[in-house]
């Protein structure tokens, strides 16, 4: 009896089992045929996640902005000289070339000589005949004064000889000075360099004819530069010596960085403009005079919350941005500060909080409450 009851039990428990398996099917059948019933109208109604790419995206963040009125203009070294022909002639030798260093003092260039050497030499010789007339002059006033003194002569006479001795001196004067001058202009045959930098120019050649004044060389000190730029008079509050300024290069990668030296006390006035003088570092020999800069004056700088303009949409105050919060777009108004024209930033005042994601560009546009999945360029992170 005991075995029988042990098997009755056994297949009660079976049968329960079998029973809960049975419902559980059951259920999962009923839903299947819930969700076959479904229209499409119905399947349609379930938005799916809009995908943008996180290049459209942006996040609120709190960095550097930098405003001030833009410049532009030529590079010019800031130290620079012209070295011209003293004295006419031909060019003997040119001992540099173009982009070659050179020291002060160097020796640069020579002009012949030969008509100047005779020419100081003629001078040495009237030096001496002056100087032999000054002391022929000066034994006869030592000897007409000895006879005066002894009565054989009047006090005509030694004035006589001692106006006789004045002509003589001012006539070895006159010498001495022709001989200086003679020598000079020998001198300035040899052409030297006043400071020391970069052949920038060499217009001339040896064996030219040049006169007077001609360029022969332009030397320029490559380790600063000097911006000349302009600025308008309604954007010169803020502007002295010392602000800092920003500019860029074409052919160059990077920014480069100078302050102002002096600012014009007077403004042109065909164009309102005020000239600026930019003062520019270049001791690695970067930069090259006579390219074309293009910068800002930094007149403010500071951190705030920005975002790119692209971010931002509206005019005057009725400005807003499209913000992916809980998985959703959604448009928020905004107010903004200033705008960073050479990054293309602007200042967040109030509606955003640092770390709040944005769409840019066409993206903003995304209708608010629509959900939002943003893939990353490779697609291989989602956020």
């Amino acid at each position: 009896m005991r075995w029988l009851r042990s098997i009755v039990g056994c297949t009660g428990s079976a049968r329960m089992s079998f029973r809960r398996s049975a419902s559980v099917v059951l259920m999962v059948a009923l839903a299947g045929s819930a969700c076959r019933r479904q229209t499409p109208a119905q399947q349609a109604a379930a938005p799916q996640p809009l995908q943008i790419g996180s290049e459209s995206v942006a996040t609120v963040q709190k960095q550097e902005i930098r405003t001030g009125p833009a410049i532009s203009g030529e590079l010019a070294a800031d130290t620079q000289a012209t070295v011209r022909a003293q004295v006419g002639g031909s060019i003997v030798r040119m001992l540099f070339d173009e982009g070659q260093t050179v020291k002060r003092g160097a020796v640069l260039a020579q002009i012949e000589a030969r008509d100047l050497q005779q020419g100081v030499t003629s001078a040495d010789i009237a030096v001496q005949t002056a100087q032999q007339s000054v002391e022929l002059a000066q034994r006869e006033v030592t000897r007409t004064d000895r006879l005066v003194s002894g009565g054989a002569l009047s006090q005509r006479d030694l004035d006589t000889s001692r106006n006789a001795l004045a002509n003589a001196q001012s006539q070895l004067a006159a010498a001495q000075a022709r001989a200086t001058s003679a020598r000079a202009q020998l001198g300035d045959t040899t052409l030297r360099s006043p400071i020391s930098g970069v052949i920038a120019r060499k217009p001339a050649n040896a064996g030219d004819v040049v006169s007077a004044g001609s360029e022969l060389y332009t030397i320029i000190d490559p380790s600063s530069m000097r911006l000349a730029a302009s600025v308008p008079a309604d954007q010169i509050g803020g502007l002295h010596v010392g602000v800092p300024v920003s500019f860029s290069v074409k052919g160059y990668a990077e920014r480069f960085n100078g302050q102002i030296v002096r600012v014009s006390p007077a403004a042109d006035p065909a164009t309102r403009q005020v000239p600026i003088f930019v003062s520019i570092p270049n001791t690695s020999g970067v930069l090259i005079a006579g390219l074309f800069a293009e910068g800002r004056v930094e007149t403010d700088i500071k951190r705030a919350l920005v975002v790119p303009n692209t971010a931002v949409e509206g005019t005057g105050e009725a400005l807003s941005a499209t913000r992916v919060s809980g998985g959703k777009a959604e448009k928020v108004t905004v107010r903004v500060g200033v705008r960073d024209r050479q990054t293309e930033n602007v200042e967040v005042v109030a509606g955003l909080g640092e770390g709040d994601i944005v769409l840019t560009g066409a993206a903003r546009d995304v209708t608010p409450g629509t959900p939002v999945v943003i893939v990353s360029r490779d697609a291989a992170t989602t956020r």
